[in-house]
């Protein structure tokens, strides 16, 4: 099993109530892929980070194997919701992947 985890912070030129709104469209688009791509078996978007938090959204997905990880990563419905909805509202991305 591979374990797939970003760390997104948000634009700062964007108000509290783009915030909010862009944080609920990559949670919509990103859990909405769930079944959707081969090999991956769990997908989940946190978006209420506490107070303490230095990132505003987590991506906590999890993969059969690594092929599963990079197909997802070139998958057209991924691209889409990357291009469209994640891209646009981020400006900060880490990533950690691993083997469980």
């Amino acid at each position: 099993m591979v374990k797939h985890i970003i760390l997104w912070k948000l634009r700062e030129d964007l108000t509290e109530a783009q915030k909010l709104q862009a944080k609920k469209d990559i949670k919509e688009g990103l859990e909405g892929l769930k079944g959707q791509i081969p090999g991956m078996t769990d997908i989940k978007v946190n978006i209420n980070g506490l107070p303490s938090s230095t990132a505003d959204l987590m991506l906590d997905s999890t993969f059969e194997d690594y092929e599963s990880l990079k197909g997802y990563a070139v998958h057209p419905k991924h691209l889409a919701v990357a291009n469209g909805k994640v891209r646009p509202n981020t400006n900060g991305r880490y990533c950690l992947d691993f083997e469980e």
